[in-house]
């Protein structure tokens, strides 16, 4: 009984079989097919391995939201070379709250403004990455994916102890600042805080040094994230008269970076520029001075790297196969019933299927090899 059962189960199986098997001695191969399966394989194979680097690669997905924090502080990252000594500048930030910020995170350090030949090459590099950026907005995603892999983005040092004089200053560090927006300004003058409001000490420097060319090294805002290079980093303005005033208008975006290397909150933003000399008797008033007006965005952005699951890959790879598969074999009986149609029509005259053709072969065949039957007169002879 058991057997019986086996025996029937195994028959029912055997009806279920979608893919039945053809004995090889009623399969015909041909040049044609072994050519058109050559070139199916190989499509195969080209566009399988293509479809593993697609698996291997990344991608970045934007996602937007409110963002909903706005009792934390943001950090703002400076590093500004000025072409004044240290102690005729100074730095502070006044925010929309008319809360004053002290420079007492930023460090004044006297340099040489000039670059030596090693960090012009630097500042040129960066530059013509900060020109592509500009066109090609998906290069930013490959310095979020590779992070520069580890490159440092800061100006390199100077190789070599120069005896020129130190005539400049560079203000760098990093303060803590409300979410709101304000004024990060460097003006002539040690700045002071008073109950009426802020100044700068500007009286016992000489107009003649005013000098407000100036070279913006790094600035950015929340997390410092190697690798990635903002919008005014390596910026460099020459002034070429005392009361120069130059402005910078930020809006700040929140954004979260997630990637297989590094997870952290940082800031992306665009800026928009404008200088102007400052005449009071043709109407341009003002202060001069390094002003940086920043805004922050009431949007968040989270930036996070997907990979193609293996699932996915293993689907798109069976539809490659099995299109490919398909495809070719659909052309090549259609090329072929093509090709019967031309040649029965050239070389008989009228088409007739192949099947037809063969039996009519048959049958001349068979007529020719028969007896031929002798007259009548000819056997009473």
């Amino acid at each position: 009984m058991r057997r019986l059962s086996r025996r029937k189960a195994l028959s029912l199986v055997k009806e279920l079989d979608a893919f039945p098997k053809v004995s090889e001695s009623y399969v015909e191969t041909s040049a044609s097919g072994g050519t058109v399966s050559l070139i199916a394989f190989s499509a195969m194979a080209v566009l399988a391995v293509l479809e593993f680097f697609v698996y291997r690669d990344t991608w970045m997905n934007y996602e937007y939201e409110v963002d909903k924090d706005f009792s934390s502080k943001l950090r703002i990252n400076v590093d500004v070379t000025v072409a004044m000594k240290c102690q005729h500048v100074g730095a502070d930030i006044l925010d929309l709250a008319e809360t004053m910020i002290t420079s007492s995170g930023l460090q004044y350090q006297p340099v040489i403004f000039e670059l030596t030949p090693q960090q012009r090459l630097w500042q040129r590099t960066l530059h013509l990455i900060q020109s592509r950026l500009r066109e090609e907005h998906a290069l930013q995603e490959v310095l979020y994916k590779t992070l520069l892999k580890g490159a440092p983005t800061a100006l390199p040092p100077r190789e070599d102890e120069s005896v020129e004089p130190l005539d400049a200053c560079r203000i760098h560090g990093h303060v803590y600042v409300n979410k709101v927006a304000g004024n990060l300004h460097i003006t002539v003058g040690k700045p002071f805080h008073h109950p009426q409001g802020h100044a700068h000490i500007a009286a016992f420097v000489s107009h003649e040094s005013y000098n407000f060319s100036h070279r913006i090294d790094h600035l950015s805002f929340g997390e410092e994230v190697p690798g990635i290079i903002n919008p005014l980093d390596g910026t460099e303005k020459i002034a070429y008269n005392n009361n120069q005033m130059y402005q910078y208008f930020i809006t700040v975006v929140p954004t979260k970076l997630n990637t297989y290397k590094i997870s952290a909150d940082t800031h992306q933003f665009s800026v928009t520029e404008r200088e102007r000399v400052i005449n009071h008797a043709a109407g341009s008033h003002g202060v001069s001075g390094i002003f940086v007006k920043y805004d922050t965005s009431s949007l968040m952005v989270t930036v996070s790297e997907q990979h193609m699951p293996l699932w996915q890959f293993l689907v798109r790879l069976c539809g490659i196969v099995g299109g490919i598969f398909s495809t070719t074999g659909m052309l090549h009986g259609l090329i072929g019933f093509c090709f019967d149609i031309f040649c029965c029509r050239f070389q008989l005259g009228v088409y007739r299927p192949r099947e037809d053709v063969q039996l009519h072969n048959q049958m001349n065949h068979l007529t020719n090899h028969q007896t031929p039957l002798r007259p009548e007169n000819a056997l009473l002879e």
